[in-house]
């Protein structure tokens, strides 16, 4: 587990967000409110979805109709992401969190099956007191 823990706020801009990815060598952040509480997680895989080119949604037309084959959520969320100003337009919320005790092969699990690379590590008040990356875990094979 890391304790120094690198966060963010959700108006923290995307730019900003970069920087510190670049910086610290990092590919994730938790996004933490002005009570310290994990809103989610901010990931490099975020921020090159905003960089992405938006696909223009399948339409089929039937007797001059328009039926649009995505779902118009799907469409809202992915244009939101593309233009995104701040880490409040791209973070990926409710946070997979874990606790102090979570055994290893859990985190393993949790990290594999969900693609989850940064997980929240909160005590029993709810309170952030480290993460765990997949470095952390790749560390503990050595």
């Amino acid at each position: 587990m890391t304790e120094e823990v690198i966060s963010v706020r959700p108006d923290t801009p995307i730019s900003e967000l970069a920087k510190i990815f670049i910086e610290n060598n990092i590919s994730g952040v938790p996004v933490i409110d002005e009570n310290n509480k994990v809103l989610g997680i901010a990931t490099g895989s975020d921020l090159i979805f905003h960089s992405k080119r938006l696909k223009v949604p399948t339409v089929l037309t039937i007797l001059d109709s328009f039926i649009f084959l995505d779902s118009p959520e799907k469409m809202e969320q992915e244009l939101r992401k593309i233009a995104a100003a701040s880490v409040s337009d791209i973070y990926s919320s409710p946070p997979v969190t874990i606790t102090p005790d979570t055994p290893l092969d859990e985190i393993a699990s949790l990290m594999s099956d969900k693609q989850i690379h940064t997980l929240p590590v909160l005590n029993n008040s709810e309170e952030m007191i480290g993460v765990v990356g997949k470095k952390d875990i790749i560390r503990t094979i050595l």
